[in-house]
This record gives structure tokens, sequence and C-alpha cells, in this order.
């Protein structure tokens, strides 16, 4: 059997499952209900949710050829 050893990196399937006991669901979801609730974590939520309508918005516009791929010229891209 192998020994955990926190400074290695180890991987997993999406497959795999983990089994958490009822104190320990309770403890990850007060510890997430607590660090979401902050005024800063509230706004980088929200950044995160107008940066998923921003990309939405310019897929779209990609997709009706409003908005053009620019090849590796930095003098044409708006960015």
């Amino acid at each position: 059997m192998a020994t955990y050893d926190p400074s290695k990196k180890y991987t997993w399937t999406a497959e795999d499952k983990f089994e958490l006991s009822g104190n320990e669901f309770g403890l990850l979801l007060n510890a997430l209900r607590v660090l979401t609730s902050t005024p800063e974590a509230q706004r980088i939520l929200l950044a995160n949710e107008a940066a998923l309508v921003i990309e939405q918005k310019m897929a779209q516009a990609v997709e009706s050829g409003v908005v053009k791929e620019v090849e590796d010229n930095p003098q044409q891209a708006n960015l």
C-alpha cells in the first residue's frame, strides 16, 4: 500500500469516488459558505458571471461573422 506524501502530485479519474462523513461534508459546506459570503468573494463571483456573459457574446459574434479572427499582427487586434 502506498503512503500519502503531500509534497507529491496525484491523479485520479473523473469516475473515481471519494467518501465524506457527515462531519467532513458539513465542515466543507460551512467553510465554503463563509468564504463565498464575504464582500470580496461576492465581487469575484459577480466578475466571473460577467466574464461568462462576455465570452458567450464574443462566441456568438464570432459565429455570426461580426467578429473575425486576427492573424498574428498586433496592430490589427483590439486587445
